[in-house]
């Protein structure tokens, strides 16, 4: 944009929000001020007008085409302040000093009745971090990061999300002419575990401090009244990644690229890039495209998030503890203790999904069993867990379950069905009451790779955006049964089966 053009945009765009923009109050390493691209012919593919009014937006009586107009750029909100945010990260294990924020504009931070929470537009052009990037995204990975960002709050877990997605009527070039496309990011806050790698690249203890010090303020409050506040800080940001990557192991989601720039400090999902579903469960499963070596597979996952504390770990050195020599030994006595709060949350949530409501030693070879007899019989992962609710009320205790027919091995399924329904019979709990508590543990619906592929193709090629809609509906009632929408449960054909996800940078 031209100033000219910011001018206009500002004296135009009307007061959707309280802003409040205290990153952008930062000292100016933290960030750069930037400027959207002016989108042709902005047009509102989605809104999310629930998210709107947890965000306490009033966009009451505002037309659809002014919202595209805000949420492609061409209109910045009053009190917004775009920026770019500075951060570097390990990308597949090699460092890269300097990454930023190269497609992405924090358009600035609002103040509802649930917190402080960011706005940011990606896809809307190029910024001071792009490195010769066009800082643009094509209708593709935006329409997936909508749904999957949406499922995944519907489904409980701690995540960024998607409050607009705009065609922007300029074309973008990858592997082929693509329609343009942005999407609206919400965020607790978009400061990565890069973001500190950023400053201790730099060897700026001032800064490193002063980011953490704000974290603790914006984040972890509690950690500020702690003798050591950043050693608590730290043992807080253990906890929120060690109940999250548990979460996702409990859903059979794949992240595809955990690099270090993209762990949010918050605990949050970011980053939906070539992330997948899992449709038949094996531990090793790779979707990204460019993951070769399956560095972030799914059962790589804990361990990735615990190599990437310990990357922030080193970050944090120089405020855990005066003498050097002993900050090390703490940082490694709190890391240690990420893995055992991991798996505690893992066999938690894997008893519910198994009906089980009480904790007994023996649960978490039960579940293991249960995986391996899984990515042995190539079983879904959903409807397995899904089934098995039916079959703890349908089927008498001396019957074969028929959960069982998801098994190329249904004798294998059986074997391990007679351990699962012995430590049920443990627990006096009626059927019906545990199938429904395992229901509301065991989603149905999952946004599925072959049906998003489904929704791109409609998009792209014809320019309907019923069956992004439709299945946005569903996924995000995750726990329901919702008649009608059978196709959605159920895996991809052989011929419908996706096995690489990209990334659309």
């Amino acid at each position: 944009m031209t100033k000219a053009m910011t001018l206009e945009a500002l004296s135009e765009a009307p007061a959707i929000g309280r802003f409040d923009n205290s990153y952008a109050r930062l000292p100016a390493g933290f960030h750069v001020a930037a400027e959207p691209a002016r989108a042709a012919r902005p047009r509102l593919v989605a809104f999310n007008r629930g998210l709107a009014d947890e965000l306490g937006l009033d966009v009451e009586g505002v037309d659809d085409a002014t919202l595209a107009s805000i949420f492609s750029g061409n209109l910045i909100p009053q009190g917004a302040q775009p920026v770019a945010l500075a951060y570097a990260g390990h990308q597949f294990g090699s460092f890269v000093p300097q990454l930023g924020d190269g497609r992405a504009i924090l358009l600035g931070e609002v103040v509802g009745a649930k917190g402080r929470r960011d706005i940011q537009l990606k896809g809307a052009g190029p910024t001071h971090f792009s490195r010769r990037g066009d800082g643009l995204a094509a209708i593709g990975p935006v329409l997936r990061e909508y749904l999957v960002s949406e499922a995944m709050a519907a489904l409980g877990v701690p995540t960024t999300r998607s409050l607009a997605a705009v065609t922007t009527g300029n074309p973008v070039y990858r592997e082929t002419r693509l329609p343009g496309a942005v999407v609206t990011r919400v965020a607790a806050s978009h400061i990565r575990v890069g973001t500190f790698q950023f400053f201790a690249a730099r060897s700026d203890v001032g800064a490193i401090r002063t980011l953490a010090d704000y974290v603790i303020e914006r984040h972890f409050p509690e950690a500020g009244t702690a003798a050591n506040r950043y050693l608590a800080l730290y043992q807080a940001v253990i906890a929120r990644q060690a109940a999250l990557i548990a979460r996702w192991m409990q859903l059979g989601f794949i992240h595809g690229v955990m690099n270090t720039d993209n762990m949010a400090i918050s605990g949050e999902t970011i980053d939906y890039g070539p992330c997948a579903f899992m449709d038949e469960y094996h531990p090793a499963k790779v979707f990204s495209s460019i993951d070769a070596h399956g560095r972030y597979a799914f059962s790589n996952q804990p361990h990735i998030a615990q190599w990437n504390l310990a990357r922030l770990a080193e970050c944090l050195l120089p405020l855990l503890h005066d003498d050097p020599e002993q900050a090390v030994p703490v940082a490694q006595t709190t890391l240690s203790r990420f893995m055992p709060q991991f798996e505690e949350k893992l066999v938690e949530g894997f008893r519910a999904k198994l009906g089980l409501v009480t904790a007994r030693d023996e649960d978490k070879a039960l579940v293991k069993g249960l995986l391996e007899t899984m990515a042995a019989g190539g079983a879904d992962f959903t409807l397995t867990f899904r089934k098995l609710a039916e079959d703890v009320v349908l089927s008498p205790k001396e019957a074969a379950l028929s959960t069982g027919r998801l098994f190329a091995d249904p004798a294998g399924f059986d074997a391990w069905a007679r351990l699962w329904l012995e430590r049920l019979a443990m627990e006096d709990v009626p059927a019906e009451a545990r199938a429904a508590l395992m229901n509301r543990a065991n989603p149905k619906f999952i946004p599925r790779n072959h049906l998003i592929e489904e929704v791109i193709a409609a998009a792209i090629e014809r320019d309907d955006f019923g069956p992004f809609h439709e299945m946005l509906a569903v996924v995000t009632r995750p726990y329901d049964e919702q008649p009608g929408m059978e196709r959605y449960a159920e895996p991809p054909q052989p011929d419908e089966r996706v096995l690489q996800t990209f990334c659309g940078t």
